[in-house]
């Protein structure tokens, strides 16, 4: 049984996420009122106005009271309906922990070590739910390489470069482990997916050794569930390993509609340009993706991709 705090955070999140409101709602008000995001932090994530974002809680916040739902941890057969909306509620918890949207600190674990509570509490919750085993799993693998990210000046080393003897290798094996009874449970879902595409990059020796084919075909088995812009510019990104950058930026090219205003799909532009040496091309998409962000670790990365890559350098 959780400890008093613990139950009233459980209590909180459900209560968010009471079926009364719309999915969208849900996430965005236990965002707030759980994981204690700003306004703008929300709207980045769901990639919309801040204006709309703060709107859309206030509406859910009025609606929460005219409809009185109650305060506290639903029955076990109600947390399975309510399963999809906390799990991505987590997930985005976690996300803005491991790469913040805005703010002095290009990552912060004392939110994705709140990811991963919360989600191993769930999966405590509900022993019988793969995808609550897949999302923890999938956090555990990313928090494993946390002590590789940061270099000893405070910048963003990105996953080709890390030194991966700093990675948390018995970490990695029991987050494995634990993916493997989800999957046994033969329900498969993105979160498992996910968790197997980090299990690919975790158990891969070298960067070089990286198992592409095998991460493109999960991308392609998580795109046919979820056909969102970001999973379908992840899976171009492993296109380009497998089939060439000529191939990958006809997938990315496809996406510039949704993903107009989301710097990683400039900075994927970028390589991608850089590769086919389309380099003055490369250089605006690289610009571009500098002023869609507010991590200021990540616009020193590209700043410095940038300068390294123009003309003079």
């Amino acid at each position: 049984r959780p400890s008093g705090d613990e139950d009233d955070r459980l209590q909180l999140i459900f209560t968010c996420c009471h079926p009364v409101l719309a999915r969208d709602a849900q996430v965005a008000l236990t965002l707030r009122a759980v994981a204690g995001l700003t306004t703008g932090e929300i709207a980045r994530a769901f990639m919309v106005p801040e204006e709309t974002l703060a709107k859309r809680i206030v509406r859910a916040k009025r609606k929460i009271v005219d409809s009185t739902v109650p305060y506290r941890v639903p029955a076990p057969q109600e947390l399975v309906s309510r399963l999809n909306e906390v799990l991505t509620v987590i997930y985005l918890i976690f996300n803005e922990g491991y790469l913040t949207t805005s703010g002095r600190d290009p990552i912060r674990r004392d939110l994705a070590s709140d990811a991963e509570w919360l989600a191993t509490m769930l999966m405590h919750l509900l022993p019988r739910e793969p995808e609550a085993m897949g999302l923890v799993a999938l956090i555990r693998l990313h928090m494993a390489r946390w002590r590789a990210r940061l270099d000893s000046e405070g910048r963003l080393v990105l996953l080709e470069s890390q030194e991966r003897s700093l990675w948390d290798r018995r970490s990695i094996e029991d987050a494995v482990r634990l993916l493997e009874r989800a999957t046994a449970m033969g329900r498969p879902g993105p979160y498992q997916i996910e968790a197997s595409i980090a299990a690919v990059h975790c158990e891969a020796p070298t960067w070089e050794a990286t198992d592409w084919p095998q991460v493109l075909a999960l991308y392609t088995l998580l795109a046919a569930s979820d056909s969102s812009a970001t999973v379908r510019l992840n899976r171009a990104i492993a296109l380009g390993h497998v089939s060439g950058a000529d191939a990958a930026l006809r997938e990315v090219d496809g996406l510039a509609r949704p993903l107009h205003g989301y710097h990683l799909f400039h900075a994927t532009r970028a390589s991608l340009l850089r590769q086919l040496g389309r380099r003055q091309e490369a250089s605006q998409a690289e610009m571009a993706a500098i002023d869609l962000t507010d991590n200021q670790a990540e616009r020193t990365l590209m700043a410095d991709r940038l300068v390294a890559h123009s003309p003079q350098g």
